[in-house]
């Protein structure tokens, strides 16, 4: 408000101190804002799909995370997240992890990327990942070195731990579809450090008894589990482990959605300890089956051609009925019955009908001369005879005159009148064929060349 007016010149103040504005400038309310999202929002976890990624000489990374809503900048600097810097890839989605912040030459606010994760993995899956891929290139996954189980395995050697659910499940299906099935069991742990060491060892040991002892395969398994009880059928020195066993390895590690190295690298996988039990005991428990059906399906199968051969003798017996002697000429005699019938029918019908017409007949003649009739048609039939006498005259002599005129062109263009001209032909002695070209005659074959008056024979030289 103005202060008070002392005289007519005196305005006051105009402009009093609490009226005045706080001005900042661009760099000022940048700062502001950067303090404020650094101080209340800070370090966050984001995720998101790479686009506009951008790798600069630097060694600085641009990249954009978007969703279907938004989008926000983001920069991961030299000498960050080295480790997983390669999964930065665009259409990709990622979570990372980063400090939100301005860039305050631009105004605009990004996230300085601190660590890099696939989305809805961590970094054990991304590990996963990377060796997945290094094995794959190198060949552990190749179909084409997968081996066939035997079909009828006597004696298998078993990678778990002698105290888990899965030897237990194992031993079930076992004893319940092939009792006779020996089965050596190579004790380790399956899951914290050093349990990868440990089943590596195990194959080698049970590889180095089948040398002396012959063993039909190696199942390598356990039960279920998180990604980290299972980490240690990851390990790259379980797979090579299997990849070097030179008996035929079966892995059935977890339950059915989860997938491990080594089930990758061995020769079957199976989803769980039970379905691997299954799998190797098909063979045997297929053949005990069908042994046991063996006897039902052979009294079916009897059964079945038994009631094939009645039908057959039930068959030939009513085609000799019908073969009798005494039902064919009952056959004949029934025809014959039809037959007379139908003459009869036949008969009467023709006569009715020939009464019918003589009737028809009969009356036209009373509505018509006849006499007059007749003189007319006679002439009507004379005046055609004579025209058609004419037509077939004139048409004669054209057709004798158009025969005259081909006759002659015929004459002039017949062979003899070019041969007059003083022209031969030249044809093969032995075939008769015209020669055209001095490409279709051969050395030392006979010509017959023929002139106006007589023949000359050759032989091509």
């Amino acid at each position: 408000m103005a202060g008070p007016v002392k005289s007519q010149w005196d305005f006051g103040e105009l402009f009093p101190p609490e009226a005045t504005r706080k001005v900042l400038t661009v760099a000022e309310l940048t700062a502001q804002v950067k303090r404020l999202l650094e101080k209340q929002v800070g370090q966050v976890w984001v995720t998101g799909e790479v686009t506009n990624l951008r790798a600069q000489s630097s060694g600085h990374i641009y990249f954009t995370l978007k969703d279907a809503e938004s989008q926000l900048n983001c920069v991961l600097f030299r000498g960050e997240a080295r480790e997983s810097r390669a999964l930065l890839q665009d259409v990709r989605k990622i979570v990372v992890q980063g400090d939100l912040t301005v860039y305050e030459p631009r105004g605009q606010y990004q996230l300085r990327v601190t660590a890099v994760e696939l989305q809805g993995i961590g970094a054990l899956q991304a590990a996963f990942e990377k060796l997945k891929q290094q094995l794959n290139a190198e060949g552990l996954f190749a179909p084409e070195r997968k081996r066939p189980l035997p079909r009828y395995p006597q004696r298998i050697g078993i990678v778990t731990s002698p105290t888990g659910a899965a030897i237990r499940d194992v031993l079930h299906v076992v004893r319940r579809r092939n009792p006779g099935l020996e089965i050596i069991l190579a004790p380790c742990r399956v899951q914290g450090d050093g349990a990868a060491a440990e089943i590596a060892a195990a194959i080698r040991l049970l590889n180095g008894f089948s040398v002396a002892g012959g063993l039909d395969l190696i199942l390598v398994t356990r039960g279920g589990g998180s990604l980290e009880d299972l980490w240690a059928f990851n390990e790259e020195a379980v797979a090579r482990a299997i990849f070097e066993s030179r008996v035929p390895v079966v892995s059935a590690v977890g339950h059915e959605i989860d997938f491990t190295i080594s089930d990758f690298v061995a020769d079957v996988r199976a989803a769980t300890p039970s379905a691997a039990a299954e799998i190797i005991t098909e063979g045997v428990f297929s053949s005990g089956q069908f042994v046991a059906e063996a006897g039902a399906r052979m009294a079916q199968l009897f059964r079945r051609r038994l009631g094939d051969m009645e039908y057959e003798l039930e068959q030939f017996r009513q085609r000799l009925a019908r073969a009798h002697p005494r039902e064919r000429f009952n056959e004949w005699l029934q025809r014959l019955d039809d037959l007379q019938a139908g003459l009869f029918r036949c008969a009467w019908q023709g006569t009715r009908d020939r009464r019918v017409a003589w009737r028809n007949l009969a009356e036209r003649l009373l509505r018509v001369r006849p006499r007059q009739v007749l003189e007319q048609r006679r002439e009507l039939f004379r005046h055609e005879e004579a025209r058609l006498r004419e037509v077939a005259r004139h048409r004669l002599e054209n057709k004798q005159n158009g025969l005259a005129a081909l006759a002659t062109r015929l004459r002039l263009l017949g062979p003899e009148q070019v041969l007059a001209r003083g022209y031969s032909i030249t044809m093969n002695a032995d075939t008769g064929r015209v020669i055209r070209s001095a490409a279709e005659v051969k050395a030392g074959q006979r010509l017959k060349t023929r002139l106006k008056s007589g023949e000359v024979r050759s032989v091509a030289g």
